[in-house]
């Protein structure tokens, strides 16, 4: 596997009459196969499985059914672990290769609803049984709850994800039902480079599993982050710089090593590119070619026991003009937009917690104009939808909150 990375201008051109400009850079980052290993690497795989009294009846049926069909798209070179967790957690099936199946389901298919919910302790038991385990891996973790973490500390859920983050492993959060917390849970997957799910009914939980799987099973490369070195006329926004839009949109941390600004990126697909859009301003210069920026990726290849490998260095390049034509790129501008469906979304959430429901409407119907630019008729419908909701004077439903979440986020495919 080697890295492929891709960088483009929101505008190539630039007017020599500007005192400074903004550009958008979009980074697209996937693992491209070779010869030798054409397929992803084997799964390490650790579901964490909440079985708490609230999940009683046809939730953890369900869950369960998932679950082991689940074990049935396994190979026998992956390895498995599963925890369940109440009000404390225990290793249900400690890590192995998927080999006797029959066992495993059998041990999943035990589960009984009882207890509260303490989501860090079962986060906590799925990192250590992860841990445990070294060699060519994608380490994975697929968290399920339907409720608040009320026997445990949201702030060491986050503290466990970025320990994952750390350790290679991405965290998939998946909130089952409407009364789970969207914000720690976001938190949670943001952190260690995951996916948030929402399984609004119980017969969706195979669906999202499966899903949640297939990318899985993409994993070419791990542990990557992106790398931008700037030149001394060119500098990032100071707020919010970069952001993953693809596949889902993430605010990401900035960390500054030496000259570089770096961000995690976690696992690299070989099927769907991470799409990484920074926001950077540049000085007045004078007519001619410059160089504004260079970007690379840092990443590990566990199939051959490699780390620490660099991809090739990729220059950007501005084109200063007298007489400024814009060269725009569509491709960039689609991007802008999908961070922009997020950021007015997350405005609107805010306006509601002040109170402010009309502004939230208002920010609502904007983000659902985006969408439409973006093609993303799903997710307008929702946003709509929930602005027409609160115009009419009528709250959001938690089912509506956690719609409006995923939908600010991701494209939303359509039912199958």
């Amino acid at each position: 596997m080697k890295v492929g990375l891709q960088v483009l201008l929101s505008d190539a051109h630039l007017d020599a009459q500007q005192s400074h400009s903004q550009r958008q850079l979009s980074f697209s980052i996937t693992a491209i196969a070779d010869d030798f290993q054409p397929q992803g690497l084997p799964l390490n795989l650790c579901l964490v499985l909440d079985h708490s009294g609230s999940m009683a009846g046809k939730p953890l049926r369900t869950v369960k059914e998932a679950a082991i069909q689940l074990v049935d798209r396994l190979d026998g070179g992956d390895r498995l672990s599963v925890i369940a967790f109440d009000h404390k957690a225990k290793v249900i099936v400690e890590n192995q290769n998927v080999i006797n199946k029959d066992q495993i389901k059998k041990q999943i298919s035990r589960l009984e609803a009882a207890g509260g919910t303490s989501i860090d302790d079962g986060m906590r038991l799925g990192l250590d049984e992860l841990a445990s385990i070294t060699g060519n891996y994608a380490s994975q973790v697929f968290m399920l709850t339907d409720g608040e973490n009320e026997h445990g500390d949201n702030e060491r859920c986050l503290k466990i994800a970025r320990l994952a983050a750390e350790y290679g492993v991405t965290l998939n959060a998946l909130g089952f039902g409407a009364n789970w917390n969207q914000d720690v849970l976001e938190s949670i997957a943001d952190a260690a480079n995951g996916s948030l799910a929402y399984i609004e009914t119980p017969e969706q939980a195979s669906e999202t599993f499966n899903r949640l799987l297939l990318r899985a099973q993409s994993v070419g490369l791990t542990n990557a982050q992106l790398l931008l070195q700037l030149t001394s006329y060119s500098r990032l926004a100071d707020l919010k710089p970069l952001a993953q839009v693809a596949p889902e949109t993430i605010e990401l941390e900035v960390i500054r090593e030496g000259d570089f600004y770096g961000v995690r990126l976690g696992d690299l697909l070989t099927d769907v590119p991470r799409v990484i859009l920074a926001n950077v301003y540049i000085d007045q210069l004078a007519l001619g070619d410059h160089l504004i920026a260079a970007a690379q990726v840092r990443y590990d290849d566990p199939a051959h026991g490699q780390t620490q490998l660099m991809s090739e260095s990729i220059p950007v390049m501005v084109t200063v003009q007298s007489n400024y034509q814009p060269q725009v790129n569509s491709g960039v501008q689609m991007s802008i937009l999908a961070l922009a469906k997020y950021r007015q979304t997350q405005m609107a959430e805010a306006k509601l917690k002040s109170g402010d429901r009309q502004g939230a409407a208002t920010m609502l119907q904007t983000a659902a104009k985006t969408a439409i630019q973006l093609g993303d008729d799903n997710a307008a419908t929702i946003l709509q939808k929930n602005a027409t909701q609160l115009q009419s004077g009528n709250e959001l439903s938690e089912g509506d909150r956690k719609r409006t979440r995923i939908a600010s986020k991701t494209i939303i495919q359509p039912p199958h």
